[in-house]
């Protein structure tokens, strides 16, 4: 046992042992004593939790040899010859399947014609199946009669991290039984047991950021344990710290987190994109860094909304207080947002080729969206065309494009101060009124009447929309579409409507252009058409000619 991974050595042998999952072991043990066993159980919950290990246990508790000789002595200390058996995964009547790698109905064949046979030395013959999901259609249907009526002396359990991919047949047959995540606290307790069984030397910080990364998983927060175990250093004097385990896990320190939040809430996008770059050069997991991301965004909205946070062991002290300190002025719309845009990121990963890339524009994405709800702060004097110009959008150039916009803004401030005048203001076009654009096709018309040709052609050839909603389009597009479309039409929704839009993209590949839902209803105007009497009888007269497009005449 001591060269044995930690994993495997603190292997829970008893149901007491058994953490987080007490419920289910007490149901469990007390239905043994009672002798009201299913036919079959199934174990579900995330990897780690314990599914194998429960079979393993309802499997020794079903056969172990005290139930039958009052006499024979069972303990954690000293197991039965069948216990020994059942936990080295060696006794003959415990045969336990892995449904990943065998799959088919042939090997269902073969265990339905094994458990024709009586157990050759325990009470029951027990067939354990983990991964059940993973079996094909044909595997599960030949099972489904020998799971519901099974010999007397054979009980199956089946373990699945995938419970929705099981026939509701199946599940109907079994009793189930859901492991849940097992909670940090606990996980701690159990991390700090290992360590002094093992003259750790680690500091209990490293074991709560151990237990956090472990995601409720108790395979996975020992087996992170042993590697910061293995990895401490030869002296014992200097303790394995939080920043050994950020190091070896390649987790971002979560107070940079912070810090890259504030300068985004501050609305300094060069100094988030240094301290973003600085990361990247630290080499961050850009998965993990969004999930970080996500965490940090609760736990401002948690603050907003509940109060301080107080004695949590997802956070240390330190970070507690910056989310303290930088939680004032922030707006529970701008958390939401960001919730969004960090969501849709984390599928852009997938499509984009270069994560540093994709990383830096969704933070230039995130300065934006904060900057959208400033409210400018309104003084006496009228805002100069200097102070004005230097608020727009680096990506608006155009000079008429920016006299348009710049003349409304200066024209509501005047207005919100009663300082309005008649007379127009130097150096600013007033001509352009704004309109408001509440469908696409109202958007596809403004393109026309503003005469914005090739923008028009993309939104009705290129573009396929997915949802539109005023100050927010949702799309999906072919590889035609213009490389400066999503430029072009932030620029003009901004001129027409005076307000910014987001532009999102989406992977919906069911969505159709304006071009091919127009193509789709003239070929099922054409098909019913074709059935009339009036195109049999052009049919009869024009025998070779051919129907290709209908056209209505005033």
């Amino acid at each position: 046992m001591t060269n044995k991974i930690l994993a495997l050595k603190y292997r829970p042998q008893e149901f007491k042992d058994l953490i987080g999952q007490e419920v289910i072991s007490e149901t469990i043990t007390n239905a043994i004593a009672l002798g009201k066993t299913p036919n079959a159980y199934l174990l579900t919950g995330i990897r780690g939790v314990g599914k194998t290990t429960t079979a393993r246990l309802i499997a020794k508790a079903l056969n172990c040899e005290k139930n039958l000789d009052s006499k024979i002595k069972c303990s954690d200390k000293i197991f039965c010859s069948t216990c020994k058996e059942i936990i080295n995964s060696n006794h003959i009547d415990i045969l336990e399947m892995d449904a990943a790698s065998k799959t088919g109905i042939d090997d269902i064949r073969e265990l339905i014609e094994n458990s024709k046979y009586s157990p050759t030395s325990a009470k029951f013959k027990i067939f354990i199946i983990d991964e059940v999901h993973m079996l094909s259609k044909q595997a599960f249907n030949g099972l489904l009669k020998t799971l519901e009526e099974p010999p007397p002396s054979l009980k199956f359990i089946l373990a699945t991290t995938e419970v929705r991919k099981i026939p509701v047949t199946i599940l109907s047959r079994c009793q189930r039984f859901d492991l849940k995540r097992v909670s940090i606290e606990k996980l701690i307790t159990h991390l700090k047991n290992i360590s002094v069984k093992e003259k750790g030397n680690i500091t209990d910080e490293a074991i709560k950021l151990i237990a956090r990364s472990s995601e409720g998983s108790v395979r996975d927060s020992i087996s992170l344990l042993d590697r910061a175990l293995i990895s401490q250093n030869t002296s014992l004097d200097k303790p394995i710290d939080e920043q050994n385990v950020r190091e070896m896990l390649g987790l971002v320190d979560k107070s940079k987190i912070i810090f890259l939040l504030k300068e985004i809430f501050n609305g300094d996008e060069k100094a988030a994109l240094n301290i973003l770059k600085k990361l990247i050069e630290d080499g961050l997991d850009a998965k993990n860094f969004l999930n970080d991301i996500l965490e940090v965004l609760y736990l401002f909205s948690r603050r907003i909304n509940l109060g301080p946070i107080k004695k949590d062991m997802s956070i240390s002290e330190s970070d507690a207080e910056l989310i303290e300190k930088y939680s004032s002025n922030i707006d529970m719309q701008d958390l939401g947002l960001f919730w969004q845009l960090t969501i849709k990121t984390m599928d852009d990963l997938t499509i984009t080729g270069n994560e540093n890339i994709t990383l830096e524009m969704y933070v230039m994405q995130l300065v934006h969206l904060k900057n959208l709800d400033n409210k400018q702060e309104i003084s006496n004097e009228p805002e100069t065309r200097e102070t004005a110009e230097k608020k727009l959008p680096d990506n608006i150039s155009d000079e008429k494009t920016k006299d348009s916009i710049l003349s409304n803004q200066i024209k509501d401030q005047l207005k919100s101060t009663n300082q309005i005048k008649t007379e127009p203001i130097k150096n600013f076009t007033t001509d352009n009124k704004k309109i408001e654009i509440n469908t696409f096709k109202e958007l596809i018309d403004k393109s026309a009447t503003e005469k914005e040709i090739e923008l028009k052609y993309d939104l009705e050839r290129n573009v396929k929309l997915v949802s539109f909603n005023k100050g927010k389009i949702d799309i999906s597009f072919n590889e035609k579409l213009n490389k400066d479309f999503i430029k072009n039409l932030t620029e003009k929704l901004f001129l027409w409507t005076g307000e910014r839009w987001i532009i999102s993209l989406s992977k919906n590949n069911a969505a159709m252009s304006i071009y091919e839902k127009d193509l789709e209803n003239k070929k099922k105007q054409v098909a019913i058409f074709e059935k009339s009497r009036l195109a049999k009888e052009i049919e009869a007269a024009f025998p070779d000619a051919k129907l290709i497009n209908l056209t209505e005449e005033d």
